[in-house]
C-alpha cells in the first residue's frame, strides 16, 4: 500500500518547492512527487520543512566510543608533539580489547545518535576484522554482522565497506603487532565479500570494499583485489583513505616519486565507483584529475579538524566539477549539519570569505551544502544510478528530515532560512521534527525509539572496555 506525506515546503533536487505531496510505495522508495498539490483527507501534513535525508559517507562506528577520551597533551613515540599518529596509537589500544557484543552495542548507539542527527544511511569502513589475537572468528564476518545487527536494529541504511589493510607503510613495510586484528590476505578479503555479498543482497545492504590507503596495501593486493571485486559485483563502491596527512604525502614521494592521488590515478581505473576519503593534500593538477574522475571526495570536518588533518581546497574541487559528501569517520561529533557548518566555517578561515559555498545557482548556502552534500554521499554509498538525481526524486528511497517550524530559530522564516538556521543558527539536532527512513519514520520529536536502551547498551560496553585498559 502506498503511503504519502504533504510538505508545505520541500527541497527537491532542483531547488525549494511549494506543496509537494510525496508517495512511496511498501518498499519504501518515492513513486511519485507532485508539485502545487493539496493536502488530501488522512494524508499526513508535515511539521516544517521537508529536507532530504543525509548519506554519512565515511563512519568508523566502535571509535564513537573513545570519542572525547583523547583530548589531552601527549607526544608520539618519536618525541614529536601530539598528532594524528600519536591519537591513532590510541586507537589502536582501544580496537584491541573490543569484543563483538561491545561493538554491536556501540554501533547500535551511534547510528540511533545518527538517525536522531539527520542521517538516514551511512558508509561503515570496517577494519576490526579479527579476534584480539589476531586470528579469525570461526565465522570470519563475525563483526561484519554484528554491525549489520546494528544497522538493521536502528533502521538506518547501511553500505558496509570491509577493509584490506596488509601493511604499516609504503614499500611493504611489515605490520604492527597492533594491527593485528586488521590484517588480511587479499584472497581472506575475496572470501569474506563473497560470505557477505548474499546476506547483505536480502538485508538491503550495499557491500562494497575499501582498500585501507596506499601504506596499508601494496600495489599487487590492490590490483587483485579490485579485480576480485570485479567479478563479485562490478558496481561495487570503493573508498580509500589517502592524502589525509602531510607525512603520508611525503612517504609516498619517498617511495614512488609521485603523491598519493596522482599515483592512484595513474595505476587505479578510478571513476564514479571511487569516494577517496579526505583527499586533503593535493596539489592543483590532482585536484583536477581526481574531479574529473567522477570520484567523490569524502570530507570529514569535525575529524579532520579534530586530528589537526588540514583543510580541504573545495573551492578548488567544485571549479574541476567534482562531487563531494560528508562522513563523521571517528565520531567526535555525530551531527549532519555541525559537519555542514564547519565545513563551510573551514572554507571562509582558508579564503577570508563569506558563503563559499553558495554560488549563483544556489545563493542559500545550507541549501546549496545540503543538496551537494546528498548527491555526493548518495553515489559514494553506492546507491545512485548513473545520471540519477538523489534525495526527493522518484525512484529514491523515501529518506528525509521534517524541521520544526515551530522551533524558536525557524519559527516565522521562509523555508530556504529555516534551513540557515538550523544550520547555522541552532543547536542543529533540536530543530528537527522527525526523520523518515525507507518511509518508516524513526524519531519523533527529535528523539529514536530506541534512544534510551541503545544508549544504555552503548554506556555499558564503553565502560567494560574502559576497564580493561
Amino acid at each position: 500500500m502506498n503511503q504519502a506525506l504533504f510538505a508545505a515546503d520541500a527541497l527537491l533536487p532542483g531547488g525549494w518547492t511549494r506543496n509537494v505531496r510525496l508517495t512511496w510505495d511498501a518498499a519504501g522508495d518515492i513513486t511519485q512527487v507532485q508539485h502545487g498539490a493539496q493536502p488530501l483527507a488522512g494524508c499526513p501534513v508535515a511539521k516544517g520543512p521537508l529536507i532530504p535525508g543525509m548519506p554519512n559517507l565515511h563512519s568508523h562506528a566502535f571509535q564513537r566510543a573513545i570519542a572525547g577520551l583523547t583530548e589531552f597533551r601527549g607526544q608520539s613515540a618519536d618525541g614529536q608533539q601530539d598528532s594524528f599518529w600519536s591519537w591513532r596509537t590510541l586507537m589502536y589500544r582501544f580496537a584491541l580489547r573490543l569484543d563483538p557484543a561491545q561493538m554491536e552495542a556501540i554501533a547500535l548507539g551511534l547510528y540511533v545518535e545518527m538517525i536522531e542527527a539527520g542521517y538516514t544511511s551511512v558508509c561503515e569502513f570496517h577494519y576490526v576484522h579479527h579476534g584480539a589475537n589476531g586470528r579469525p572468528y570461526a565465522d570470519d564476518a563475525t563483526l561484519a554482522l554484528a554491525l549489520m545487527r546494528a544497522a538493521q536494529h536502528a533502521g538506518i541504511g547501511l553500505t558496509l565497506l570491509p577493509v584490506l589493510y596488509q601493511t604499516s607503510g609504503f614499500g611493504g613495510t611489515g605490520p604492527s603487532e597492533t594491527q593485528r586484528r586488521f590484517i588480511r590476505s587479499t584472497d581472506s578479503m575475496l572470501q569474506l565479500l563473497e560470505r557477505l555479498k548474499p546476506l547483505c543482497d536480502a538485508q538491503g545492504v550495499r557491500l562494497g570494499l575499501a582498500p585501507h590507503s596506499l601504506r596499508a596495501v601494496p600495489p599487487e593486493g590492490l590490483r587483485e583485489a579490485l579485480a576480485g571485486l570485479d567479478a563479485i559485483d562490478a558496481t561495487a563502491p570503493i573508498h580509500i583513505h589517502i592524502a589525509e596527512q602531510t607525512k603520508e604525502v611525503d612517504d609516498c614521494i619517498a617511495w614512488s616519486g609521485q603523491r598519493p592521488v596522482a599515483w592512484l590515478l595513474d595505476h587505479a581505473d578510478v571513476n564514479a565507483r571511487w569516494c577517496l576519503v579526505h583527499a586533503t593534500h593535493m596539489d592543483a593538477d590532482e585536484y583536477r584529475r581526481a574531479a574529473g574522475s567522477g570520484a567523490v571526495a569524502g570530507l570529514c570536518p569535525t575529524t579532520e579538524a579534530n586530528l589537526g588533518d588540514g583543510i580541504f581546497d573545495l573551492p578548488a574541487w567544485r571549479a574541476a566539477g567534482g562531487a563531494w559528501g560528508i562522513g563523521s569517520d571517528s565520531h567526535i561529533c555525530v551531527n549532519a549539519a555541525e559537519e555542514l557548518l564547519l565545513l563551510e566555517y573551514s572554507q571562509r578561515l582558508a579564503t577570508r570569505q563569506r558563503n563559499v559555498i553558495a554560488d549563483t545557482a544556489q545563493p542559500h548556502t545550507a541549501t546549496a551544502m545540503t543538496l551537494a552534500a546528498v548527491q555526493g554521499g548518495a553515489q559514494a554509498s553506492g546507491r545512485l544510478a548513473a545520471g540519477r538525481s538523489a534525495g526527493l526524486a522518484v525512484g529514491q528511497r523515501a529518506d528525509f528530515v521534517v524541521l520544526d517550524a515551530a522551533h524558536p530559530s525557524l519559527a516565522g522564516l521562509g523555508a530556504a532560512d529555516m534551513l540557515s538556521s538550523h544550520v547555522f543558527a541552532s543547536h542543529r539536532t533540536s530543530a528537527i521534527d522527525s526523520v523518515w527512513i525507507g518511509g518508516e519514520q524513526r524519531t519523533n520529536k527529535g528523539r529514536h525509539l530506541l534512544h534510551d536502551s541503545a544508549a544504555a547498551g552503548f554506556v555499558a560496553a564503553r565502560a567494560q572496555l574502559l576497564s580493561t585498559t
